[in-house]
């Protein structure tokens, strides 16, 4: 099959990933070990979702530099990476090459799961990335080590949450970006009843939503307001009952909006399915 099945990930950027780790921490978040890539010059903690997805916390470390983080870091720091997870790389790529000549060819990466413990459990990956469009960069993955990363010990959080449903990505012009990912995805895309259009994928779906339009969802906050990805949707184990508990007992600022806990963390608004 060379569509894409689901949403994978959703990387978040910032300047120090420890300070961005704690951040989500406070939220009831369990996190992966720090790991190591990129030669040891980035390293990222996790938030792997028992029901499907994770977010990728990243930075550069111990003084190493990336070029690439660097330019999405000059936009703003939050959220600047998504994947969209596949079955079957050649069959993705074959069918890219058709419309998008030069997409490079498949690769394999790895990594430790804890950067540690280097000798470790190693998780492994084939993606699939396509020229940067202007939100971003956008994987397809297949992952060949699933066990690795989503491991019981890390899919327990204290703010129950459950699964990553979807990404919200404001575009000044939501049907030319939307096209663009509906080549990454491989599936079509539909309209939006708040104006935009939608991919929807067999789990999870993506949303391109005009600036007006995404802060309706997502509220007046900047992350609303730029072209990029604005927010994230989690859904929860219980109606989003722990969250909003721990939001009031720790003072962290949410607001309610239709179904959805807002919290702004990290650069992006998470949507907490109530």
């Amino acid at each position: 099959m060379s569509a894409a099945t689901g949403l994978d990930h959703v990387g978040i950027v910032g300047t120090d990933v420890t300070m961005l780790a704690a951040v989500f921490e406070r939220l009831g978040f369990c996190l992966t070990p720090l790991a190591h890539h990129a030669g040891g010059r980035t390293g990222n903690r996790c938030v792997m979702l028992r029901d499907g997805g994770y977010l990728e916390l990243l930075s550069t470390i111990n003084g190493g530099t990336s070029a690439t983080l660097d330019r999405f870091l000059a936009r703003y720091a939050g959220a600047h990476m998504a994947a969209f997870e596949i079955e079957d790389e050649a069959a993705a790529f074959a069918r890219l090459r058709q419309v998008w000549p030069s997409v490079p060819d498949p690769y394999d990466t790895a990594r430790a799961i804890d950067a540690a413990d280097p000798g470790g459990e190693q998780a492994r990956f084939t993606l699939i990335t396509p020229p940067d469009p202007p939100e971003g960069r956008f994987h397809l993955i297949r992952h060949a080590t699933r066990e690795a990363l989503w491991q019981a010990r890390f899919l327990n959080h204290p703010n129950n949450a459950l699964a990553l449903t979807e990404f919200i990505l404001t575009a000044p012009q939501p049907a030319t970006t939307a096209a663009w990912f509906s080549t990454l995805a491989g599936r079509p895309i539909t309209p939006d009843p708040l104006g935009g259009y939608v991919l929807d994928l067999r789990r999870g779906h993506v949303r391109f939503l005009p600036p007006n339009a995404a802060a309706a969802l997502l509220g007046a906050g900047g992350a609303a307001a730029r072209p990029g990805i604005a927010g994230i949707t989690i859904s929860t184990a219980d109606a989003g009952a722990a969250i909003q508990a721990l939001a009031a007992a720790r003072g962290i600022p949410s607001q309610q909006i239709g179904s959805a806990l807002l919290i702004e963390a990290g650069g992006v608004v998470l949507r907490f399915l109530c």
